[in-house]
């Protein structure tokens, strides 16, 4: 029987027109880039993030998603630059998206408070698939599943794509907008595949640092902070909603996702987060405890962050310039 679901959906993907989704990051702080390129650069000098997020592991064919990136700020020309990797496999089937982008973003200083940052990302987009795990109907008989045959032919699909944004931020607030993939790229692995294209994304998130305590040299000690991301894709839509506890060195996360009063349902998570961090080293892990009509079958979701930042002392009076966002980081 699980064969033969399979079966329908992968025909599904094939052959109908979709609209695919991207995957979405219960930590999306801790995953700046893929938020947004508008935090290109937004560091003291270099970083490195990575990500790891393994939703619905209670199901087979689980959905795993990577991604990795690298920025570091131009603090002489008021800009950032960085780069975005990010790969998606999901099914039996293996079928897995990949994303390779070059981010910038540039600082305007509107006055002495307030900042705008505008940012762009190019991509190289890519669907993959290894048709040689599939089930076709003609392999299925009354006594099982007969030997594999030769898959139909398909078209490999790559694309490029694009994503604008903007970032206005002081030294406690912060809001601003994402607009992906408005390149659409194709989804199709027939043909042109009609409507078969990666619908347009769009972000919303911000949020205001309640409790701000610091201490010599403006190190920040405590911070208490509440954000908001609400996202929309295709037809679908979702909201994440918490807070951000900090004292060093701890990382603490309570997040709702999900927009009560609209649909039946109590929302789709609760998540948490813990997590340490020091002056160059983040480690987190969150975990999202179902709450939608699917908590007894898909045993939530687990995701990691690893973020390493590291100065290069020859630049130590330009990291000076560099007006520091106030954003959580999970």
């Amino acid at each position: 029987m699980k064969r033969i679901i399979f079966l329908l959906v992968s025909s599904f993907i094939l052959v109908s027109d979709i609209f695919g989704q991207d995957p979405t990051f219960s930590q999306f702080y801790a995953n700046p880039l893929y938020l947004s390129p508008s935090f290109a650069g937004a560091t003291e000098e270099y970083r490195v993030i990575m990500n790891v997020r393994d939703q619905w592991p209670a199901l087979p064919g689980t959905f795993m998603t990577y991604s990795m990136s690298f920025d570091k700020a131009l603090p002489a020309f008021n800009s950032g630059i960085g780069f975005l990797a990010t790969y998606d496999v999901a099914g039996s089937g293996d079928l897995s998206t990949t994303n390779l982008g070059l981010l910038y973003s540039y600082d305007f200083n509107i006055n002495k408070r307030w900042h705008i940052r505008p940012g762009v990302n190019f991509k190289f987009y890519y669907l993959g698939l290894n048709i040689g795990k599939l089930i076709f109907n003609s392999q299925l008989t009354g006594s099982g599943v007969t030997q594999s045959i030769t898959p139909p032919p398909f078209n490999k699909v790559a694309d490029v794509d694009f994503a604008s944004s903007a970032l206005l931020f002081d030294d406690r607030t912060w809001a601003g907008f994402t607009l992906d993939h408005l390149f659409t790229p194709k989804t199709s692995f027939y043909g042109d595949g009609g409507n078969a294209v990666v619908p347009i994304k769009f972000n919303l998130y911000g949020g205001t640092q309640i409790i701000k305590t610091t201490r010599l040299r403006q190190k920040m000690q405590e911070v208490l902070s509440v954000a908001i991301n609400f996202q929309k894709q295709g037809k679908f839509y979702q909201t994440d909603l918490g807070l951000y506890y900090y004292k060093d060195p701890l990382i603490f996360g309570l997040w709702y996702r999900g927009i009560p009063l609209v649909t039946s349902q109590a929302g789709d998570a609760i998540i948490g987060l813990v997590g340490i961090k020091t002056n160059q080293l983040q480690i987190e892990y969150s975990y999202d405890f179902t709450i939608s009509n699917l908590i007894s079958s898909t045993g939530g979701a687990h995701e990691i962050s690893l973020v390493y930042k590291f100065n290069n002392l020859s630049f130590g009076e330009q990291r000076k310039r560099i007006r520091a966002l106030p954003c959580p980081e999970f």
